[in-house]
């Protein structure tokens, strides 16, 4: 626009600027939508463009406004201007950016259009083209049903019968095939502007397959036309030739005979004449050979037709015949003309003879040369077997002339005296006549000599030749062969790939059926993986310096290759597709998880996306899945194990089990976390994340254990359970640690390649890790037994003081390695001991050992292996053991060996040692040393650890009274004795004088404790029938409660005391001076207790649980009583 226009009409820069963008957009557009070209035949790209259009026509359509507005300026503008050029400008303008807005819009317009009917005749295109495959591969598999051609004449009428009904389904065929081409035409006509070359490709193929059809048909029709005449034929042309033979036979006898008679061969006329005869017959030798040839093969083809009857051995008896009179015929022949030229001239006749025969056997040499080399297909080495076999019958035939010219010369050399060989020989004449007799014999010797060596030389090389052949006519037959049923194969799995629909036009209900049909489709391709592997060996064992394939076979070898990774490619996206149709389809879809549950249950996700599940039946809700409940109501079979962490330990690997977790290893999981790129521990996962992950660990275990994992059910299961542990109150969200605590701590793998993987993930860059991220990894860990309710024998839900002590162990220092973790963790620390025992449980299920249960009388003993090392031959099983049961004489404090495996020789020698030595100690070393297995931590419901917490009521009341000035308090049960160098000893001593004057004030105490104590477990047993009802009464809002009810624990302790053997390593138990958690108040862990059962119970209920803490009290002060006044005895002993 020139710049007087723009000075004098300033608006006009707005407008040129607005309406260069915009003449720009469509420039660019109209050159990206020109240059799109679609793959014609190809529904999903055609589909796929189809769509683009639709938004590229959307956005123009959103840019409509835009076009408006500067047509509007544009009419303002001419408006408020009286400049004729400005008005002119503005107007071309305006027209030119109309009429390109307008070519656009059509052009995306009929484009569209031409997309659809593109989609539509190549939806046509591809039907046709499926029917005609069909029929080529019907057409293949009719001729390779075909037999080799038999020469009897009901054989032949019978194939020329099925010949001429497959003629005919070809010509029903062929309409099959001319659809096909039509439609083919027609795309390639109405859409030449796009991609057609996959049409042209296929349409090429399918034609070339059908011509080689129908040239096969055309090739057997002649073949049988042929073997029927040949075989119509045949016998009246070996009556005419043995006739002939006949013929041949009487004018060869009567030469012989005249040849023969005295003087003839000295009348120079007659010996022209019998030549003459000679050559006469030779002639006509010559011209029958093909006949006899022909004869002799067709006679051996017949005879294979005939195997068996009566027919073919007078046949044979008749080829036989003619074999041999034939070559009679042609010995006679040959004696014949020896014969005759036996005359002075024949030393010169035979030297000729051999020379004529040395140029023979070099031209078959070149020729024989000129076959080389071995062709790199089956048709060309078929032919060179077409050839060598001609050259072969030529050797065969050549072979009685050289034979008798060798045997002539050898005759002659014989029998002529050395004055004839000189009369024969005259040449030269300065020679003498031995001389020349001489060097006429070594000249005749010599080409003798030459003619059999060629001769020999000859036949190993046609022999050499011949077999260089027939093996590469079978290795090259085998890789055709299995070329062809590899590309029989890729056809119909292509066939199958072609039937698939686009996964967005697929039915939501309908992609699992997808899903586990294209996964049937995947494990059906695994043989077809080994074929192309076949294949490729087969092609790589023709080598440039062997055989050299042809530039065909290397291209079919190659298209089978590319065909099948295209086929692999599209098949694992395929997988991908309809997966990620699975899992993401729609934001809170969760489709593919709602088979988890049968009826008449159904899963409902909430708004959060957190699942939950409704039961149609009863009209209610909860958060549990089904079988999640179904399992939790399992769990209370182990609540008669007495020891917790053992009871803890086998509700773990029941609950590992049922979400097959035992199956994963913890390098897959590894790299199900690397896929989804969880390595900020710190974040949050959302459920999606979860499912996703979760979804991606089992897809793989379903791939290595298909019997054995339900994906829907494990995905779902294992998602409840993370749930139920990490998220209790259901706000759809878990921290990455604790997905990966709770996944890796259930994984199958070895117990300290675990802790070096948790330690891991809270560890910083350098490797070490301080108290507060080693508390967040204890503190997922301790979620694990809190959810089943085992929480208080481990500790509680406190990890500080198993913190502080990993740290003392530690020297105290502020951070600590991998190493350090380690070997604290290798103590089996209170707070996570109950994962080496679920390793022991799992190590021991099953296990056999070869001894009896002294109470059940098990044998042999199936799981752990209790061996006592105070008795000898003392075994218990664990179901025994961990109920209680003991037998008589042995009690529960004595020392035992825990196996988990068969033992050794070794530790039967080392347990007899041991059991040995105990018997030479007394009860009372065996009630002052107890050696416990694991930390003695009671959970408040199973009642108060006492002796922890009256040892620290003790120590507070010592202080107390020597801050008095009194003597100082004893010691509770089973704690160390005041040190003897005391200076309170001999006041302690006379206490304990007077307090052996109460012994009866002690024993009425000790009735009255075990009064409160029967008092205090019929209160426990009642609350436990509370406790242990059905939850299912207890709704709000219509959701039952989905959480397991906490376990009531029946043990004293918590843990056996015994000697634990892992395999067979034995390692030492900690003593009670190793308690790694601080002593609990006992007022305030009733207190919780008591606030628990308020919130579990109507409130109609509460005197029960006051009863029970009043109880409590009770037994508490008298515990204090009883520990005061034993321990005074102690003492005083």
């Amino acid at each position: 626009m020139p710049s007087s226009v723009l000075l004098e009409v300033p608006a006009l820069a707005d407008f040129n600027k607005a309406w260069a963008e915009l003449t720009d957009w469509l420039s660019r557009l109209d050159r990206e939508i020109k240059s799109q070209r679609v793959k014609v035949g190809d529904l999903d790209d055609i589909n796929g463009m189809i769509i683009k259009q639709k938004a590229i026509l959307q956005d123009l359509e959103q840019r409509r406004p835009q076009l408006d507005e500067l047509i509007t300026a544009a009419q303002n503008l001419k408006n408020k201007t009286s400049n004729q050029e400005a008005r002119t400008i503005i107007t071309d303008r305006i027209e030119k950016i109309q009429s390109q807005w307008d070519d656009v819009h059509g052009y995306l317009q009929s484009r569209r259009q031409q997309l659809q009917e593109m989609l539509k005749d190549s939806t046509q295109w591809l039907e046709a083209k499926r029917e005609a495959e069909q029929v080529l591969e019907q057409a293949k598999a009719k001729l390779e049903s075909w037999k080799e051609i038999s020469y009897t004449m009901e054989a032949l009428k019978k194939q020329n019968t099925e010949l001429k009904q497959f003629s005919k389904e070809i010509r029903q065929w062929q309409i099959n095939v001319d659809v096909a081409n039509d439609m083919a035409l027609k795309l390639l006509r109405d859409y030449s502007a796009d991609d057609t070359r996959n049409v042209q490709l296929m349409t090429d193929s399918i034609n070339a397959s059908w011509a080689a059809i129908n040239k096969r048909v055309c090739d057997r029709e002649a073949a049988l036309e042929s073997a029927l005449r040949m075989l119509q034929q045949f016998y009246l042309d070996l009556e005419k030739f043995l006739a002939w033979l006949t013929e041949a036979e009487t004018t060869a006898n009567v030469l012989q005979d005249a040849t023969h008679k005295e003087k003839t061969l000295e009348d120079a006329k007659m010996v022209r004449d019998l030549m003459k005869q000679w050559q006469e017959l030779q002639a006509e030798i010559d011209a029958h050979t093909d006949i006899y040839h022909n004869l002799d093969e067709n006679g051996q083809k017949i005879l294979r037709s005939l195997e068996g009857s009566e027919d073919a051995t007078l046949l044979q008896r008749r080829l036989d015949n003619m074999n041999f009179r034939w070559s009679e015929l042609r010995k006679k022949s040959l004696n014949i003309r020896s014969h005759l030229e036996a005359s002075t001239d024949q030393w010169k006749r035979l030297h000729l003879s051999l020379q004529e025969l040395l140029a023979w056997l070099q031209l078959k040499e070149d020729e024989l040369k000129q076959q080389a080399p071995i062709g790199g297909d089956l048709p060309t080495v078929q032919k060179q077997n077409d050839i060598h076999r001609t050259f072969k019958r030529e050797l065969k035939t050549k072979e009685p002339v050289i034979r008798n010219a060798l045997e002539t010369v050898r005759i002659f050399l014989a029998e002529q005296p050395v004055e004839a060989v000189e009369k024969v020989c005259p040449e030269p004449r300065d020679l003498s006549p031995e001389e020349r007799a001489h060097s006429a014999t070594k000249l005749l010797q010599r080409q003798v000599d030459e003619v059999r060596t060629e001769w020999d030389k000859l036949n190993l090389q046609s022999a050499d030749w011949q077999k260089k052949i027939d093996d590469a006519l079978e290795r090259l037959q085998g890789l055709q062969e299995a070329m062809d049923e590899l590309d029989l194969k890729l056809r119909q799995a292509e066939a199958f790939k072609g039937s698939w629909q686009p996964v967005g036009d697929l039915l939501i209900d309908s992609l699992q059926d997808h899903l586990e049909k294209v996964k049937v489709y995947r494990a059906e391709l695994v043989p077809l993986k080994e074929k192309v592997h076949h294949v490729n060996e087969l092609a790589h064992r023709f080598t440039p310096s062997d055989i050299q394939l042809s530039q065909y076979n290397l291209s079919c070898v190659e298209d089978l290759n590319t065909r099948w990774k295209v086929l692999q490619v599209a098949v694992d996206e395929r997988i991908k597709q309809l997966h990620e149709a699975h899992r993401d389809f729609g934001p809170t879809s969760q489709h593919f998880l709602t088979t988890s549950v049968q009826g008449p249950w159904e899963r409902a996700i909430s708004p959060n996306k957190v699942p939950y599940y409704i039961n149609h039946e009863t009209q209610t809700t909860c958060w549990d899945h089904p079988k999640m409940t179904e399992l939790y109501q399992s769990l209370a079979d182990l609540n008669n194990v007495r020891f917790s962490a053992y009871r803890t330990a086998m509700k773990l690997r029941r609950l590992q089990k049922a979400l097959c977790l035992d199956l994963l290893s913890l390098s897959a999981a590894c790299d199900a976390l690397d896929q989804h790129n969880l390595k900020q521990n710190d974040q949050p996962m959302d459920i999606l994340q979860i499912i996703n992950c979760l979804t991606t660990i089992y897809d793989r275990l379903e791939q290595e254990h298909n019997n054995l994992v339900n994906v829907p059910l494990c995905v779902d299961m294992c998602l409840n359970w993370l749930l139920n542990v990490y998220d209790t109150g259901r706000t759809g969200r878990i921290r990455v640690l604790s997905f990966k605590t709770g996944v890796v701590s259930l994984c199958k793998a070895h117990l300290e390649d675990k802790y070096r993987y948790l330690f891991k993930q809270v560890a910083s860059s350098t490797g070490f890790c301080d108290q507060r991220r080693l508390g967040l990894l204890l503190h997922d860990s301790i979620q694990i037994p809190r959810q089943l309710g085992e929480v208080a024998s481990f500790g509680g839900s406190n990890i500080e003081p198993s913190v502080r002590s990993c740290f003392q162990f530690a020297n105290n220092k502020p951070e600590i390695e991998a190493a350090l973790f380690l070997d604290w963790m290798r103590l089996e620390p209170q707070s996570m001991v109950w994962l080496p025992v679920l390793h022991r449980v799992a190590a021991a299920e099953t296990a056999k050992h070869q001894a009896k249960c002294n109470i059940c009388k098990e044998c042999p003993i199936i799981g752990f292996r209790y061996r006592s090392l105070k008795h000898f031959n003392y075994d218990i099983c664990q179901s025994c053991f961990f109920s209680g049961r003991v037998a008589k004489g042995h009690k529960m404090h004595y020392p035992m060996v825990e196996y988990c495996t068969p033992t050794t020789s070794g530790e039967d020698v080392r347990d007899f040692a041991k059991v040995l030595k105990n018997k030479f100690r007394t009860k009372r070393y065996f009630a002052k040393h107890p050696r416990m297995g694991y930390l003695p931590v009671q959970t408040v419901l199973e009642g108060d650890n006492m002796e922890t917490n009256l040892q620290a009521e003790y120590e507070r009341l010592k202080q107390q009274h020597e801050h008095k000035g009194l003597s100082p308090l004893p010691s509770p049960p089973e704690m160390m004795p005041v040190s003897p160098q005391s200076p309170r000893d001999a006041e302690l001593i006379a206490e304990a004088k007077l307090l052996r004057q109460h012994k009866g004030r002690l024993e009425a105490r000790m009735q009255i404790l075990e009064d409160h104590n029967k008092q205090l477990e019929s209160q426990l047993h009642r609350l436990r029938q509370l406790l242990e009802q059905p939850q299912a009464d207890a709704k709000v809002n219509g959701t039952t409660l989905s959480s397991p009810s906490t376990s009531l624990q029946r043990s004293g302790s918590s843990q056996p005391m015994l000697l634990r053997v892992v395999g067979s390593q034995t390692s030492e138990t900690m003593g009670e001076d190793e308690l790694l958690s601080p002593p609990q108040d006992t007022s305030t862990g009733l207190e919780e207790v008591m606030e628990q059962l308020n919130n579990s119970f109507p409130s109609s209920r509460g005197h029960n649980v006051g009863s029970l803490f009043h109880m409590a009290d009770d037994l508490g002060r008298a515990m204090e009583t009883l520990v005061t006044v034993m321990t005074d005895d102690k003492v005083l002993e």
